[in-house]
């Protein structure tokens, strides 16, 4: 689950401490809905405090308000390590809503199965990460389901393909590349 904050608002010029007690409501209600607390952050209309207020809660894994790259990395935030995972707004079904957009499943699992093909070959020579962002409101009408359910099927078929959740990414990197100083850019 991923939250836009408490409200769907873009949250650029809203002040510190309303951003971050919406935050707080947030990270509530997705707690007492699911049983559990958040691990990951994704606001979508950030403001100049958001990742300091991530960092600041200190109970996320990783955040992932950025689109700066294709693979994790390393922030440092107010001194603190944050891992990022990046997001995408290209093989995302909310491009069925906008110009320039999808307007059939077809076109839909067309973009998916070449981002995929494409990153499947680059993959060859250094690891890659796709994100698909889904909406159930969106993803989950019949025409858009069956497009997802043949690109998933499609990605099936390989066996070297690893299909998780954003929590499972965060939690290997943790993992596998930890905190180190020089791997990390300089954030908020």
């Amino acid at each position: 689950i991923a939250s836009h904050g408490w409200r769907w608002i873009d949250y650029q010029n809203v002040d510190i401490e309303t951003e971050r007690a919406d935050m707080r409501r947030a990270i509530n209600g997705i707690e007492s809905l699911t049983g559990r607390r958040p691990v990951g952050w994704y606001c979508g209309r950030i403001s100049p405090n958001t990742t300091r207020l991530v960092a600041e809660d200190g109970g996320f894994l990783y955040h992932s308000d950025s689109y700066a790259d294709d693979l994790p990395y390393w922030e440092v935030v107010d001194g603190k390590p944050q891992l990022v995972l990046p997001y995408t707004l290209d093989a995302n079904d909310m491009k069925f809503g906008g110009y320039q957009g999808f307007n059939s499943g077809d076109q839909f699992f067309a973009y998916l199965r070449d981002s995929f093909d494409c990153l499947i070959e680059e993959s060859e020579d250094a690891p890659r990460m796709m994100s698909v962002g889904l909406h159930c409101r969106i993803a989950g009408r019949p025409g858009r389901a069956a497009a997802l359910a043949r690109f998933l099927d499609y990605v099936m078929e390989r066996k070297d393909v690893w299909i998780c959740r954003r929590e499972d990414i965060a939690r290997h990197w943790l993992q596998i590349h930890p905190f180190k100083q020089a791997s990390v850019t300089e954030g908020a």
